[in-house]
């Protein structure tokens, strides 16, 4: 399954997310275990400070460059992304990146755009993106910018339902993309959540998985265990109707227009 973004390519809706999965033999054995299992999409970031195992695990991979979809992002304390954008093609080793992210909206939403652009246009990415940006970001952003944003990566699941964002990412034309849609595993030992992954013959994580896949979002779960990452891609089942109201009703945020609650910058 794939969404269509507003350059015409199309990312996969489920990836493997690689925050706070060190680099090294961790990383490297993560990204192999979900290349073999199936995924086809990526996510690293300059912050993770793992692009180096992710890019030597691609290239081993044995997989066609193109078939593969990688996502990294901009650290927005510095000035520059497209030099730093430059510099994660050096940690990866590869000749660009499929999606190119703001991670987060320091400074304000719109400074870091035209590097942004710049680094698109020299093809260092083929789409650029954003990460945690809210409904009122998107549309600052939307003003001033040449090369509109394909994707919004934020803090997502049933229990942050974000309604409000979702709706005013997709009528701008942008991919909503959950991460950490198991909320860090936190979510796993909810009773409702429980329930429903016992009624469906599915694990939790499969459930919560599934559910935002079905509302229209890229998803990507982060896991280094072999077994957990393979789960995970094992998502083709659909929750009935019932299942999915019950989940929904599980946001803890009213359906809100804002990425996050609790901002770090």
């Amino acid at each position: 399954m794939t969404l269509k973004l507003v350059n015409g390519a199309e990312i996969p809706a489920l990836g493997l997310g690689v925050w706070q999965t060190p680099d090294g033999a961790e990383c490297e054995r993560a990204v192999s275990t979900a290349l073999e299992a199936g995924y086809r999409l990526i996510d690293t970031a300059q912050d993770y400070r793992n692009e180096v195992s992710v890019g030597k695990a691609i290239r081993a991979s044995g997989i066609p460059r193109e078939e593969i979809f990688l996502t990294t992002k901009f650290r927005p304390v510095s000035d520059d992304p497209y030099a730093a954008a430059e510099q994660s093609l050096e940690r990866l080793g590869l000749d660009y990146v499929d999606l190119y992210l703001v991670h987060w909206p320091q400074g304000g939403p719109t400074w870091a755009w035209p590097g942004m652009e710049k680094a698109a246009q020299a093809g260092f990415a083929k789409a650029i993106g954003v990460s945690n940006f809210s409904a009122t970001e998107l549309a600052e952003l939307a003003k001033v910018a040449e090369l509109q944003p394909a994707l919004n990566q934020v803090y997502f699941s049933p229990f942050a339902y974000r309604r409000a964002l979702l709706e005013a990412g997709t009528a701008a034309g942008l991919v909503t993309q959950a991460y950490s849609p198991l909320g860090t595993g936190d979510h796993l030992t909810d009773p409702t959540v429980g329930r429903i992954a016992t009624e469906v013959g599915k694990t939790p994580a499969q459930v919560l998985i599934r559910w935002g896949l079905q509302k229209g979002l890229s998803v990507i779960p982060k896991s280094a265990n072999p077994d957990r990452i393979r789960q995970n891609f094992a998502v083709d089942f659909e929750l009935g109707d019932a299942a999915v109201a019950e989940l929904d009703a599980l946001d803890r945020t009213g359906g809100t227009a804002e990425s996050n609650e609790h901002k770090w910058w």
